[in-house]
């Protein structure tokens, strides 16, 4: 029965953050870069959308299906790679085909990027990838869905997993678990690397998937940068920068320290935070809203928000006790200066 044929298609995201910010209006006028209609999905807001282009000419990739292009430095590449196959065989090959396409987006996306990195602030090819996989298949009309979890359900789990091996019963009931579908016959089993949708029409959905693999990759860049600059100041490398200016009156509030780069960090974080949360509106889609929040639980993105949460409230912890450091210091001086006057203007006195 496992050797039973099914027709479908295998979708890769791969993305990319290569910098800062992108500007798209200059990357939009350069003749250099074709661009491809973007059919915008109904949950998307209208600001802050990617744009879409084709992969620079020459290439060999084939497969990719799209290229988008971030304002807030990331690039998303999807391919789409067709099978005709048993789930078994999909199985086997699946993690040959993911370190295949791997390899490739590497290659197509520092294409993308040398084409636009005029355009990019802070550039760099790659700060952080993120990927996810998709196995769609198209249903039968002699196998529901039901059916479809009682005969392929063990090889399903374990093709989310990239096991090649069957899993245990507990781990298979517990990917199952994580399922969903709009209509009769669908059924998307949604796991933190992989994805299996048994539906015809798959095409609705995918944004969301991509979507949320972009934010994956900010929310992981976003957490490791802070790692960063946090054990700096564990290391104390970052609280001997401190500028002599920066301790005097007046000129102290013009020049530029830690202080001031990290509240910089903060900005830029809560910025981006921002655009990708507002990004996506989900009010009156119930399905979508589901699938989106299930797919927020198993590519742990609340973990990954809470994580940066509290990262940035230590570092605004930190700012404050800079801050009172540099205030007391300020009073300081003016108590000193104060003093120093008053000592001035008694000597002057005595000669007098």
């Amino acid at each position: 029965m496992s050797k039973e044929q099914f027709s479908g298609n295998i979708f890769i995201f791969h993305a990319f953050d290569i910098g800062d910010d992108i500007n798209l209006e200059k990357v939009k006028r350069d003749s250099a870069i074709i661009h491809r209609p973007y059919n915008q999905p109904k949950y998307f807001k209208h600001y802050h959308l990617p744009l879409s282009v084709e992969l620079p000419h020459p290439h060999e990739s084939a497969k990719c299906e799209s290229v988008k292009i971030y304002n807030f430095g990331a690039i998303s590449l999807l391919y789409k790679i067709p099978f005709e196959d048993s789930l078994e065989n999909v199985r086997m090959q699946l993690v040959k085909i993911d370190n295949q396409f791997r390899e490739q987006s590497i290659i197509d996306g520092r294409s993308v990027f040398n084409k636009i990195k005029k355009y990019i602030k802070k550039t760099k090819f790659f700060h952080t990838q993120s990927s996810y996989v998709i196995v769609q298949v198209n249903p039968k009309p002699n196998l529901d869905v039901k059916k479809v979890t009682e005969q392929y359900g063990g090889i399903i789990a374990s093709l989310v997993r990239f096991e090649t091996e069957t899993l245990s019963e507990y781990q298979k009931n517990a990917i199952l678990e994580s399922s969903i579908g709009y209509l009769k016959g669908d059924l998307i089993v949604i796991d933190a690397e992989a994805s299996f949708v048994y539906d015809p029409v798959p095409e609705e959905i995918l944004d969301i998937f991509e979507f949320a693999n972009i934010q994956q990759l900010e929310l992981r860049f976003f957490d490791r940068l802070l790692n960063q600059k946090l054990n700096k100041i564990y290391e104390e490398e970052e609280t001997v920068k401190i500028p002599i200016s920066a301790y005097i009156p007046i000129i102290g509030t013009l020049s530029k320290g830690p202080i001031d780069e990290l509240a910089r960090l903060k900005v830029d974080i809560s910025v981006i935070a921002e655009r990708l949360e507002g990004a996506i509106r989900l009010v009156g889609e119930p399905y979508f809203a589901e699938l989106y929040g299930l797919l927020n639980k198993q590519l742990d993105l609340k973990n990954l928000r809470e994580s940066i949460t509290k990262k940035l409230a230590i570092i605004r912890d930190i700012q404050q006790v800079w801050q009172q450091k540099l205030e007391s210091v300020h009073e300081d001086l003016l108590t000193t200066l104060i003093i120093i006057l008053i000592f001035i203007e008694l000597v002057v006195g005595i000669f007098r």
